[in-house]
């Protein structure tokens, strides 16, 4: 079995690797690993540390063709975490998600095509949907995307299943709601949140934080996603659901808990540009092929913060090139 990983020096990617090449996948075990990742600011090798020498890695880009088209031929399964994920970088500089998100996303899908990749998947985000005021969006609820970064990441779906309908191409796409957990960069907001009042600085909540999200802990994705890899259907859609849905007021009442901290850590600043204001899956698809999560919210927040408590050697130099 050989697995190649794009994007695997990201957050979720490396997870899906360091868990795979620990043998936490059983049905994949002793399978030979590539990850492939352009190493962007978000791309860290350091995430791959516990499990060096055990993969094989190539710096290089999904948008490259011709690294594509040596690269995939012979591998059983690929799958894409490769993409630009930050919403407010995303309305900074557009361009740059259109560029991994869509065109990096066809340019793998051909390139696996070509190379006649028994499986793929493509790893995607609730985002899609746009904004839900109740109940939770099904697999097939329209897509209405409300950032550059979600348009980006709906064009990729819509690719992926163009290539499944008209190619025959293998290929199913997972949507999620919002990860958190060990080695996430900085920037979002569990560990912008945890990292900040570590540091003694505050931490800045958008607009009057009723946003509400769906927390998923980085290690329930992927075991969804690997579900996805041995049982998925291709041009099917499949939703991973969390086990908290929270408003951005509640989320940050339980980080300054975690951390003794009170609400004079806490600064209101002016709320995001299109700021969705609650996401919500069904995940009844995936439920029905066995999957769970395992990880309560409370236990994930608090091992969370333990871990970046206990790791500042891997978040602080990420902080300063911020």
């Amino acid at each position: 079995m050989r697995v190649l990983v794009t994007g695997g020096a990201g957050f979720i990617g490396s997870h899906y690797v360091r868990t795979l090449l620990d043998g936490g996948y059983p049905a994949f075990a002793g399978a030979e690993v590539t990850v492939l990742d352009l190493l962007t600011y978000a791309g860290n090798l350091a995430n791959l540390a516990p499990v060096e020498g055990r993969h094989t890695f190539v710096h290089g880009d999904i948008c490259d063709a011709e690294l594509l088209a040596r690269l995939v031929p012979g591998h059983d399964l690929v799958i894409n975490f490769a993409a630009e994920s930050h919403v407010d970088r995303s309305i900074d500089g557009p361009s740059t998600f259109v560029r991994s998100n869509v065109l990096g996303v066809q340019t793998l899908l051909q390139a696996c095509l070509s190379a006649g990749t028994p499986k793929v998947v493509q790893v995607s985000t609730d985002e899609v949907y746009g904004s839900i005021e109740e109940g939770s969006w099904a697999e097939d609820a329209p897509l209405l995307p409300r950032s550059p970064y979600s348009a980006a990441k709906a064009g990729g779906d819509l690719l992926a299943r163009a290539y499944a309908v008209t190619y025959g191409l293998p290929v199913s796409i997972t949507r999620c709601g919002n990860n958190y957990g060990p080695y996430q960069y900085p920037e979002k907001v569990v560990p912008l949140f945890v990292t900040n009042i570590l540091e003694g600085r505050k931490v800045p909540l958008y607009g009057d934080g009723g946003n509400v999200r769906d927390w998923v802990h980085v290690d329930d994705h992927c075991r969804a996603i690997q579900l996805v890899a041995e049982r998925g259907e291709p041009g099917e859609i499949y939703h991973v659901a969390g086990t908290a849905e929270l408003s951005n007021l509640e989320l940050t009442r339980r980080i300054l808990a975690e951390l003794d901290a009170d609400w004079s850590m806490v600064e209101p600043v002016t709320d995001r540009k299109g700021h969705d204001r609650r996401y919500s899956l069904d995940d009844a698809r995936l439920r029905a092929m066995g999957y769970a999560p395992r990880t309560g919210f409370d236990e994930g927040l608090a091992a969370t913060v333990r871990w970046y408590t206990d790791n500042p050697s891997w978040w602080k130099p990420l902080k300063g090139a911020r």
